[in-house]
């Protein structure tokens, strides 16, 4: 109340006079007996004020009013005293208790008594100048505020300020403090990263599990909110960060393929005579990784300072089929097939070499097994394999360019990850992209590919020749193959785009199909166009590989990759892409591809540019539902480019170019609204057209659809 009484006294045009109101305070909250004459400070300095313009009470609506008194006119200026001014001087004068009674104001006899007591005035000098009027308060040595009486004794304490915890799950800090707090005007704070916000409940209820917060603490396990486990606060000093990536993802899936019987050993049913049986199977793949990366730099503002991960995977499989001599050509194996495998898949380091500008153009080399992707779509190259990688940007980072070098390793036949044994494969990538090429938004890149695939001779894991492929003379033979592209990707205003363009050139030295050296010259062409309409996207694509119109002739024309994975036409969710067909020995398509190529595997055989080339056609239409849920439709038609190849491979005339028709719809869903939790399935159908029939057609039997389904779901910290 005191400090209220203080402030309302001393607000406005009066703060001059604050040094007497605490003096008057302080004498009156002590038992010293107050002075004879405790003077009035200087009021020169003053403005005239009014009693409604103050906006507060005043002695001039107290009866019978002061305003006109003749003991205000003597003072120097004009002013009106308040009420609080005159409890100030009830108090000092001992005539006003206020634990004791009310307040009554004075009436004007009272109030020039009780203010001649204890203010000296001065009378006016003979001159025209006013002299001024100086207590003698103000000539005493005097701090400069006067402490309450109750704190005047404590001492200065050092002000210590609360911290909030730090959002997220932060972890021990690993700054060691440099200075400590001297004084409570500067609080060191090393740990920039560490400061922490108070909670807010944005809506007022309480943090309901269903509503997102902001500045909300996590934990250990919370892989969403801010974690020191996933590079949000630094491990060490304030730079270097450690990420941990923890991943399930298991893989359910039911499929019908043509798959082959042994009519001249033994069969799973007797008396069997087709070539072609059951064509049932169900496939289980379970994939447990664990990533660790350590790197150190700003990567908001700047690429990394250097960068070193290690992934390990540990995979199960298990195949379930039909007929025997599939899991294994040894039909003593049975029908079915477990095996486990462990991988070091990733494994490399990195460094910035050096800055290339301002604007933060860098140049960075990255050496070791390491995931890349050689184009927007991954028509060529899309793998993780061991080399090295030279890379940067440039004009501001509109510009981004690779060089890489791979020597690539053997993968495992039933996991598909990657083993430690040389796979005499090397391969040269380099490619730069251009973003707002001509219109913003549109990226464009021209890129080289060099394939040398030496000769070898290997058999997998499931005791099948795949190096050469066993068809025609199986000799072992090298290929080397140069491919240059041009490759887009963006919108043109309202139209998104995405196209590729590849031209394959060079030499195998003995293919096995043709028999004889060959001279490569392929082509490759795709192009998507797709129309946003608020929550659809509208889609149709065109897909062309050039295929071999004459196996004999010493030009090998049929377009095939060096290690493909299309995200086109439906990708994952499309039967064609999805399957690997396999026909007399080798594969009519591989699986995750879209090229019928006609080699043993996509992951262990060599490249083979004998073969039927396609022409796809696609119309589809993506949506997403809701923010948790997107769907996936697609239909493709499908034809051989030339059939020459397959008709001499199947000893065959008259093979007709439509394989087919491909339907297929897919889901992802993310109940928790992020990539933490993705559940993705997916139906399709392949519909044969006459080509299909043609190299699948039974003895008695029809060719019927074959459909695939799967559920895939992926887990993640």
């Amino acid at each position: 109340m005191k400090g209220r009484t203080l402030h309302d006294a001393c607000t406005g045009a009066r703060r001059a006079r604050l040094a007497w109101c605490c003096a008057l305070l302080a004498v009156s909250a002590s038992a010293v007996e107050p002075p004879d004459l405790l003077p009035l400070p200087p009021l020169m300095e003053m403005q005239p004020v009014e009693p409604a313009v103050r906006g507060r009470e005043s002695l001039a609506e107290i009866d019978p009013p002061l305003w006109n008194d003749p003991f205000r006119q003597r003072l120097p200026t004009p002013f009106a005293f308040t009420q609080s001014e005159v409890k100030l001087h009830a108090m000092a004068a001992g005539e006003w208790d206020p634990l004791a009674q009310d307040f009554q104001p004075p009436r004007r006899d009272d109030f020039v008594q009780l203010a001649a007591a204890h203010a000296q005035i001065v009378d006016e000098p003979a001159t025209d100048e006013p002299r001024p009027v100086r207590p003698p308060v103000l000539d005493a040595p005097l701090p400069d505020f006067v402490p309450l009486p109750e704190y005047a004794a404590e001492p200065d304490l050092m002000l210590r300020w609360p911290v909030d915890p730090p959002l997220g799950y932060s972890g021990p800090s690993g700054i060691l403090p440099r200075e400590v707090q001297e004084n409570s005007h500067f609080v060191p704070m090393e740990d920039r990263w560490r400061i922490g916000l108070p909670e807010w409940d944005r809506y007022g209820q309480g943090h309901p599990p269903q509503f997102e917060y902001p500045f909300v603490e996590g934990s250990l396990w919370d892989p969403y909110h801010q974690n020191v486990l996933k590079g949000d606060y630094p491990i060490l000093g304030q730079h270097t960060f450690f990420i941990v990536t923890a991943t399930e993802n298991l893989l359910v899936e039911a499929r019908q393929v043509p798959t082959p019987t042994t009519p001249f050993e033994s069969t799973e049913d007797p008396d069997q005579e087709e070539f072609f049986g059951d064509p049932d199977q169900f496939f289980v793949n379970n994939n447990l990784t664990l990533s660790l990366e350590l790197n150190h730099g700003d990567v908001a503002f700047k690429p990394f300072d250097w960068k070193a991960k290690v992934t390990q995977i540990y995979n199960i499989n298990h195949l379930v089929v039909d007929e025997l001599a599939i899991v294994n050509p040894d039909v003593r194996r049975g029908t079915a097939r477990f095996r486990q495998f462990y991988a070091t898949e990733e494994y490399f380091v990195e460094a910035k070499l050096a800055d290339l500008s301002p604007d933060y153009d860098f140049l960075s080399v990255r050496a070791g097994s390491q995931p890349f992707v050689s184009d927007f779509r991954g028509f060529i190259f899309a793998d993780i394999n061991r080399g090295v990688r030279l890379f940067g940007t440039r004009n501001a980072n509109r510009d981004q360019f690779n060089v890489m070098w791979l020597d690539q390793t053997e993968k495992d036949t039933n996991s598909l990850l990657n083993t430690w044994e040389d796979r005499h494969q090397n391969t040269v990538i380099a490619n730069y992209y251009r973003q707002d090429f001509i219109w913003p938004g549109y990226t464009s890149q021209v890129s080289y590919h060099y394939n040398r695939d030496q000769a070898d001779f290997h058999f997998s894991e499931n005791d099948t020749l795949v190096r050469p492929d066993p068809v025609g003379i199986f000799a072992p033979h090298e290929i080397n193959s140069h491919y240059i592209g041009w490759t887009g990707d963006g919108h043109i205003n309202r139209f998104n785009i995405s196209h590729a363009f590849y031209w394959a050139l060079g030499e195998d030295e003995l293919n096995p199909l043709a028999g004889q050296p060959v001279n490569i010259n392929a082509q490759m062409f795709a192009l998507e166009l797709s129309y946003d309409r608020d929550w659809m996207r509208f889609r149709s694509s065109y897909f062309f590989a050039s295929g071999d119109e004459d196996p004999n002739d010493g030009e090998a024309t049929g377009f095939d990759t060096i290690f493909d994975g299309p995200s086109f036409a439906g990708g994952g969710f499309s039967y064609w892409q999805r399957q690997q067909i396999g026909l007399f020995g080798v594969s009519l398509v591989q699986r995750n591809s879209l090229v019928p190529d006609l080699r043993s595997s996509k992951f262990q055989g060599q490249t083979n540019f004998v073969n039927p080339g396609l022409h796809l056609v696609n119309f589809g239409v993506d949506a997403d539902i809701t923010p948790k849920f997107r769907v996936i439709n697609n239909l493709n038609f499908l034809w051989f480019d030339q059939t020459e190849v397959l008709e001499t491979f199947v000893f065959q005339p008259d093979v007709d170019s439509f394989i087919g028709t491909d339907l297929s719809f897919g889901a992802e869903y993310r109940p928790i609204l992020h990539n933490n939790i993705i559940l993705t399935g997916g139906f399709a159908v392949l519909f044969p057209g006459e080509g299909f029939k043609d190299l699948y057609r039974p003895l008695r039997n029809r060719v019927d659809p074959l459909v695939q389904a799967f559920v895939d779901v992926v887990l993640t910290y």
